[in-house]
């Protein structure tokens, strides 16, 4: 059929979407890889051939065609952050532009950064060494997560420089709330906000202007639950951003100005998201993306409707589980905090969850474990069925 889908056309033992998926098999598969890495549409696919085609055509002459695939990648992002105007730089990853923002902040006269212990690996690892070069890191527990935007906001002080956090934790899927009071706190001290998304767009409704973000930094990306595969992710820039000269930037960050005579001595920068921009790369992966995110508007795939399977699936998953019965020392979730506070994967935690994680696989599911975690993620082209069956095989590998 097509669009738009409801509800019911992706919840029950038939999903109208998986058809469109064909090429991942995912009617045939139990992928609970949701919160990793998406199935792609086949019009992926016919994207990605389209990039070869106009290479092939145009040769050099291929950019600005390619440029306005990227405008187009833009836009998505924009749409999904609730923020029609915001400039957007984009990049192959987070971590690159991640370091594009810390370059851009005056670390001499402000040595400090604020973050958690339950960020991703690409804050954890860089600012670990970064605390080896002699800079101050302050990490505060995520737990518990309910007074985690309000023990960050009461960190913030004169000599910081940022506080990188999450919006989504990766290990556990706890949204946090309230970071508005983070924002007041950097904002009050002259600090930046970097908040890290990936884990909310594409499966939690995001209004910067409503959430009280409208100064942060957002960082996140499309290769989790927007489909949309390698190579696309973005920097959302607040409006004070163009006050900033970033250490760490490519050519293109310099666009806007080529034309006009440059001071040898002083780097000149771009207007907009190009401020922040890199250099150059691979459009394949903005033909990928725009491509996508155009079949989610076809088939209806708001961000509204995602949410509702998600939680949906979450549901599935933790009912099918708790049927299971195991006893918590082997496996157990937490069922004190309420379904909505969780984005899009459920987390169950065990001392074995790698070995878990590699039993699974043998038997055909296919999931993943970060430390303790088990994390289970649903996607909006699998049925109930695929889901049940699932945690079936997973009470299977705990008895064996």
């Amino acid at each position: 059929m097509t669009g738009p889908l409801t509800l019911a056309d992706l919840t029950g033992t038939d999903n109208a979407l998986a058809p469109h998926y064909s090429r991942f098999r995912v009617a045939e598969r139990l992928l609970l890889t949701g919160h990793s890495h998406q199935a792609w549409p086949d019009v992926a696919r016919e994207a990605q051939l389209a990039a070869y085609d106009a290479a092939a055509e145009l040769v050099d002459d291929k950019w600005d065609r390619a440029f306005e695939q990227a405008d187009r990648v833009r836009a998505g992002f924009r749409a999904l952050l609730g923020d029609a105007d915001a400039d957007i730089a984009l990049g192959s990853n987070t971590h690159e532009l991640v370091v594009r923002f810390l370059s851009a902040l005056d670390l001499r006269a402000r040595p400090r950064l604020v973050t958690t212990d339950g960020e991703f690996h690409t804050v954890r690892r860089q600012l670990t060494r970064l605390v080896e070069a002699g800079l101050e890191v302050v990490r505060v527990p995520a737990d518990p997560v309910g007074t985690l935007a309000e023990r960050l906001a009461e960190t913030v002080d004169g000599r910081t420089a940022a506080v990188l956090v999450s919006s989504v934790l990766f290990e556990t899927a706890r949204i946090v709330p309230g970071l508005a009071q983070v924002a007041e706190a950097c904002r009050d001290r002259d600090a930046q906000l970097l908040v890290d998304a990936y884990h909310q767009l594409g499966v939690v409704p995001c209004d910067l202007a409503a959430d009280g973000l409208g100064d942060a930094w957002v960082v996140g990306g499309g290769y989790k639950y927007l489909q949309l595969g390698e190579g696309s992710c973005f920097l959302r820039l607040p409006a004070h951003a163009q006050e900033l000269r970033p250490v760490l930037t490519g050519w293109y960050a310099e666009f806007g100005a080529l034309a006009t005579p440059a001071d040898p001595d002083r780097v000149a920068y771009a207007g907009g998201g190009d401020r922040f921009a890199g250099s150059t790369y691979d459009s394949t992966s903005h033909y990928r993306a725009a491509r996508v995110l155009d079949f989610f508007a076809e088939q209806g795939l708001t961000p509204r409707l995602l949410r509702a399977v998600s939680q949906h699936q979450r549901g599935v998953l933790t009912a099918a589980f708790d049927e299971l019965a195991v006893a918590d020392g082997l496996i157990t979730r937490d069922r004190e905090t309420p379904p909505e506070a969780f984005a899009g994967f459920v987390s169950l935690t065990s001392p074995r969850a790698a070995e878990l994680q590699a039993a699974l696989a043998a038997r055909g599911v296919r999931t993943d474990s970060r430390g303790e975690h088990l994390r289970l993620g649903p996607a909006p082209y699998l049925t109930d069925d695929q889901l049940v069956d699932a945690v079936a095989i997973l009470g299977e590998v705990l008895a064996a």
